[in-house]
């Protein structure tokens, strides 16, 4: 029986989200993870592909607005829920789905795709670039102290509900979406996935808490939702507090916020994850080796319109650069672009027959767009290529973002 991919209807829902469970291991959600993002899922932007009644391959995509350098918020198309079944591998599955995808969200006017790779080397050959790193940290906050800012102790903390915290984080989040690329802005519903709590996601630890820092006005700067693990050796207590978030306004409340969760008592560890890679935690501690930072990919960033991606960023310098573009799976990309930005903020991004300064892929360009991995670096590696002598060091310095792309959570 021939293959057939279809937009997923709201009946074949449950059949569907079943494959994708099966593909990640074929450990059931829970009823509370499964009605969120069944709430969440956009019907006419998710495929199927049935093998007559089963369903063997999966691929969706939320409509999302992603902050680049300059703090605009671009469209761009969350890839999300990508499975194929074990025994329809190699079959050119996965491949229709991304033809299709990419050539659905170029007909919309999305600039950008991106997504969250549980296996990296797939998505490379779809044009898709590691575009942001998180940070992890296991911070022994017995033998690590903190030296904060001044102003912290005016901060004020408060244990809230989470749920009843909600709207005072949001707005704190949202304020800082512009301020660092690689952040999207939650759209309605977006903000239930930060404080969904299952007792089956919790691996034993506390319930999900929630504290907040407030200015002397009573103004909310900061907030952290953490959980508490409880454990006892025979010389006392060596209980760990893990970090779901914590964001804040300024240094003040940010620093009271870690100092809130390294002075948690029966505690000697703090743990976070999905952190930025420049989080200013790294300049607080007493010994940096004692927190155990490590990095890996977060963010997988592909231009689905070249041209509209380029100009919709700013840049960190006057650049006039003529790109030689390689991009296979979409060659409407593919070509000679001339990019100027200019010191007043202007920029174009046009096709040119003019002799090109740099040759890359598109995948190197989505891995520089959001401004944490340079040019420079991937041409050591030979994944740039510099043909016009200086126009990689002025390229590279202009597409460098002051501060690191930070993906806050999965979708």
């Amino acid at each position: 029986m021939a293959l057939e991919m279809r937009v997923l209807q709201a009946d074949e829902w449950d059949v569907w989200y079943d494959h994708l469970e099966l593909a990640f291991g074929g450990v059931p959600e829970s009823a509370q993870e499964r009605e969120l993002y069944k709430s969440l899922t956009e019907f006419g932007r998710s495929l199927g592909v049935w093998d007559g009644e089963a369903c063997v391959g999966s691929a969706g995509a939320f409509s999302f607005r992603l902050s680049v350098p300059g703090g605009a918020l671009v469209p761009a198309a969350g890839v999300t829920m990508v499975g194929v079944a074990p025994t329809h591998r190699r079959r050119g599955v996965l491949t229709s789905m991304m033809r299709r995808q990419l050539d659905d969200v170029r007909a919309g006017g999305e600039p950008l795709a991106v997504l969250t790779a549980s296996e990296p080397a797939i998505y490379g050959r779809f044009g898709y670039g590691t575009a942001t790193y998180e940070l992890s940290v296991s911070v022994d906050t017995a033998r690590v102290r903190l030296s904060v800012p001044p102003g912290t102790d005016e901060v004020r903390l408060r244990l809230v509900d989470p749920l009843k915290a909600l709207p005072d984080c949001e707005q704190v989040y949202a304020a800082l979406v512009a301020r660092r690329p690689g952040m999207p802005a939650r759209q309605p519903g977006w903000e239930r996935v930060v404080v969904l709590d299952p007792e089956s996601g919790r691996g034993g630890a506390s319930p999900l808490k929630c504290v907040v820092a407030e200015r002397a006005d009573g103004e909310v700067a900061g907030y952290a939702r953490y959980r508490v693990r409880a454990d006892w050796e025979a010389h006392g207590p060596e209980g760990k507090v893990e970090v779901a978030d914590l964001d804040a306004l300024d240094p003040a409340a940010t620093a009271a916020l870690w100092r809130y969760l390294f002075e948690i008592d029966l505690t000697s560890t703090v743990r976070a994850r999905k952190r930025p890679a420049d989080d200013p935690l790294l300049h607080l501690v007493s010994d940096v080796r004692r927190a155990q930072p490590s990095l890996r990919d977060s963010l997988h960033l592909r231009l689905v319109d070249l041209p509209a991606a380029l100009e919709a960023r700013t840049y960190g310098a006057p650049l006039d650069v003529v790109l030689d573009v390689e991009d296979a799976f979409c060659p409407w990309n593919e070509g000679r672009w001339r990019l100027v930005a200019g010191a007043d903020g202007s920029v174009g991004c046009t096709r040119t027959a003019d002799p090109a300064d740099l040759e890359l892929s598109i995948r190197e360009l989505g891995s520089a767009y959001l401004g944490g991995i340079t040019l420079a670096s991937m041409a050591a590696a030979g994944r740039v290529r510099e043909l016009r002598p200086g126009a990689l060091t002025a390229a590279s310095r202009a597409f460098t973002s002051d501060v690191s792309p930070w993906l806050p959570h999965g979708f």
